[in-house]
């Protein structure tokens, strides 16, 4: 399923940026004492953290959910699909067997009837394939808007600067301290939030 997998691989490819504004003003007479006591900032000072998006996409509930359901109505639609086109086939290899015996009248209508059950068939597959890819579009744009927007939460809370996202599959970052990883507190935090605006299964 190209499609799926495209977008189970784009979704995590951005990363969510947080500015924190947080500039003190500074009186013009005294501008000369404070650049001599300031610290000179540190990338640790910045807080630049990040989340690894191959666990994430393996360990958030919402995301592994949506992404079941896409799979179950793909297959659904391929074995539809998959029914009528041997049913089909069926009707052409019962023509080509009796279609000899068939009176000119017969043979016409028998194959304009089928050729009217392949162009269906055509029409079926392309909506099929329309309907899943937007359907796929849309749900997984509600998953990674439900990542940034907690992420953006998050990140105002800590202090966050900038997160960015790490993946062995897209590697953007060829190497991120692990002290840096954030990612088990957003996974829980995130199946956390999902879990309480999801019904409990019975």
């Amino acid at each position: 399923m190209n499609k799926l997998v495209k977008l189970t691989l784009g979704l995590v490819a951005t990363a969510a940026i947080v500015s924190c504004n947080q500039e003190a003003k500074k009186d013009n007479n005294t501008a000369s004492t404070t650049a001599a006591t300031t610290t000179p900032t540190t990338a640790q000072d910045e807080k630049i953290v990040y989340v690894n998006s191959d666990s994430l996409s393996e360990k958030y509930t919402y995301y592994k959910d949506v992404r079941a359901r896409l799979e179950a109505k793909f297959k659904k639609a391929q074995a539809d699909f998959q029914a009528k086109g041997q049913a089909y086939q069926r009707e052409v290899a019962e023509y080509q067997q009796k279609g000899q015996g068939m009176s000119a009248t017969e043979r016409q209508a028998t194959e304009e009837r089928l050729v009217r059950l392949q162009g269906d068939l055509q029409r079926m597959e392309q909506n099929a394939g329309q309907s899943i890819g937007q359907e796929e579009q849309t749900e997984f744009s509600k998953v990674y808007t439900a990542v940034t927007e907690y992420l953006q939460k998050h990140a105002e809370d800590k202090g966050y600067k900038l997160v960015l996202t790490y993946s062995k599959t897209n590697p953007a970052v060829l190497y991120a301290d692990p002290k840096m990883d954030i990612t088990k507190e957003v996974i829980d935090a995130l199946n956390k939030e999902y879990a309480d605006k999801t019904p409990a299964k019975k």
